[in-house]
């Protein structure tokens, strides 16, 4: 079955990620409509995939011969596409760039299950080549995770982002949110508490410079802090500095197991020890994320079981989020139900 898409925004992503992917995948996706705030662009798109562009998303997403929506980025319109796309029996396939809060993400999850709709949310992390051979690895090598280590470098905040509104802050909240579910992921369990702390920036009141986290991620029944995570997000590094921003960046996580220690570098670098030595995978014959991620989608729209645990992911990581805040203002660690 080939589904017939309207896209809605372009994401940062786009050309690296998601444009090769619908060339590759042109056998099970059709472009049919595009929408974007900014009309150039959407007429660009457009034209590369001979689809329409539109001058309103809703005229786009209620028309017949569009399945289903992938909205890549959020703007003006907030999630008032993904609510068109319940109430005209769209399936959607929502990018990583879209914002969301926790009651957001929780009254969105009614709406998409009294629509019915396939709903699925775009984990990048998740399905990168050396995130799902470490899952094998987990399962069959080094056993139960036992402590993780993610850090997340990025540059100060640009005059370009600030333009285009895009916060400190709002970075930062994106990069943590995506590094709370990769954890989730890799475990395989929820996170039972947190408790952060942040180094705040002395000229912007509310804003920090660098965060970190410790999830509690044990088995109900274990232990607290039997298996630990520990997430830290910072843009300290000034932008002119490029030397030193790519100067020994960290290993993107740091797994150690009850067999073994694993450093991955996102999409296809995983290096793992055991009692047998150092064990190093290259994994670029893979498919790219971007593949795997609208492969996942198209099985999730044709088949039989109905997708939408993501938005109950997206709340999750969302929650984690908001009690490591309120870690962060009380000083106490956080409790997660």
């Amino acid at each position: 079955m080939r589904l017939r898409m309207g896209l809605i925004g372009l994401s940062r992503d786009w050309q690296q990620r998601h444009y090769p992917a619908l060339r590759t995948l042109q056998e099970r996706f059709e472009l049919r409509g595009v929408y974007s705030s900014v009309m150039a662009l959407a007429d660009g798109v457009a034209r590369e995939f001979g689809a329409q562009a539109f001058d309103g998303f809703y005229s786009m997403v209620s028309r017949e011969d569009i399945d289903a929506i992938m909205m890549l980025e959020g703007d003006w319109y907030g999630l008032a596409p993904l609510i068109a796309a319940c109430e005209n029996g769209k399936a959607i396939y929502c990018g990583g760039e879209v914002d969301f809060d926790p009651h957001k993400a929780a009254d969105l999850k009614r709406v998409v299950e009294d629509a019915g709709v396939a709903f699925m949310a775009e984990f990048p992390r998740r399905f990168a080549p050396a995130s799902l051979r470490l899952k094998e690895l987990i399962a069959t090598r080094l056993g139960k995770p036992k402590l993780l280590f993610c850090h997340r470098r990025m540059t100060c905040e640009s005059s370009e982002n600030r333009r285009n509104g895009r916060t400190l802050a709002a970075r930062a909240d994106r990069e943590l949110v995506e590094l709370i579910d990769w954890c989730r992921f890799i475990v395989g369990r929820e996170v039972r508490a947190v408790q952060a702390v942040r180094h705040p920036v002395a000229l912007h009141a509310g804003e920090s410079d660098y965060q970190v986290m410790s999830l509690d991620l044990s088995e109900p029944d274990a232990a607290p802090c039997s298996t630990l995570a520990q997430i830290s997000c910072g843009a300290y590094i000034p932008a002119a500095w490029h030397e030193a921003i790519a100067f020994r960046p960290p290993a993107a996580v740091q797994v150690c197991c009850e067999n073994g220690l694993a450093f991955v570098d996102l999409p296809n670098s995983l290096v793992w020890f055991d009692e047998a030595g150092r064990h190093q995978e290259s994994l670029d014959s893979e498919m790219p994320v971007g593949q795997q991620l609208l492969t996942q989608f198209h099985r999730a729209v044709t088949s039989l079981v109905r997708k939408t645990a993501d938005l109950e992911d997206i709340y999750r990581n969302l929650m984690t989020l908001q009690m490591a805040r309120h870690s962060m203002s009380s000083g106490q660690r956080a409790a997660l139900s």
